[in-house]
């Protein structure tokens, strides 16, 4: 069985879209997970009347990357084969990419198949905020020793899809932190790579605030820095230069999955 997780909060005007790129043939099980939802993206699924879907619904929101988490443990219940993760606004992720991803986990042996959001080969206009965080991810990566296989790739930026046995081996804040994911997949030797690419730009999540930016960006360089500093599993200090990098990660609700 391998199951897509949908992480959707106020997407109704993409969900659709993103579903419909799915490689449904792939694919045993769809899990949109609404969480905090203010918008019809309920009615858009029911439209939908696509027989994969099986929506979780919280009425609350539950914090960045945690739907993602609550979907893995979901589908560790069901005994996934392997789970394809893309979040509800990324509709420009399309069927071909996103085929690649689950086809690396189900028949490359890739535990954890990333994609690059910043090809070499493409001219990219990369912002101050973005250029400090990619020399953190850079960090973690080489530290993990995985770098020149994946460069700056990491599971907080893009659909990424992952293996049965990864998800067996990791918790469930892991998925919660994706950076922590990374890392437990690095450490266990287990096969990490590439098997997309598209800029960052195209994946087709909406321009949002100047402050969201801020918040964004604080929240991956405390996660990569997490787990940069991670013992035994454990989640490590968020700190860098005497600076403490918080951003959305005190909104997660952590206390759901036992965090």
């Amino acid at each position: 069985m391998f199951v897509a997780v949908i992480p959707a909060k106020n997407e109704a005007k993409s969900l659709a879209n993103v579903i419909n790129n799915l490689p449904v043939e792939y694919l045993d099980c769809i899990m949109p997970v609404l969480n905090g939802c203010t918008d019809n993206s309920m009615d858009v699924l029911e439209q939908l009347n696509c027989p994969l879907l099986a929506p979780l619904y919280f009425a609350e929101p539950l914090g960045i990357d945690v739907p993602r988490a609550v979907g893995a443990v979901e589908a560790v219940r069901l005994g996934a084969d392997g789970v394809l993760f893309v979040d509800g606004d990324m509709y420009g992720a399309n069927k071909d990419m996103l085929t690649k991803l689950v086809l690396a986990v189900q028949k490359q042996g890739l535990d954890l198949a990333l994609t690059n959001c910043y090809p070499i080969n493409a001219k990219l206009d990369i912002s101050p905020p973005a250029a400090r965080l990619l020399k953190v991810r850079e960090r973690l990566n080489r530290n993990l020793q995985i770098f020149n296989i994946i460069g700056t790739a990491t599971p907080s930026h893009g659909p990424h899809a992952v293996s049965s046995r990864l998800l067996r081996l990791t918790s469930p804040v892991d998925f919660a932190v994706p950076p922590m994911l990374l890392a437990k997949a690095a450490r266990a030797g287990l096969h990490i790579g590439i098997a997309a690419e598209i800029i960052h730009t195209q994946l087709g999540s909406p321009l949002r605030s100047a402050d969201h930016t801020i918040k964004i960006t604080e929240t991956i360089i405390g996660d990569c820095l997490s787990a940069l500093h991670a013992n035994d599993g454990q989640i490590g200090p968020r700190s860098l230069d005497g600076h403490v990098y918080i951003g959305y990660h005190r909104e997660r609700r952590l206390d759901l999955i036992g965090g």
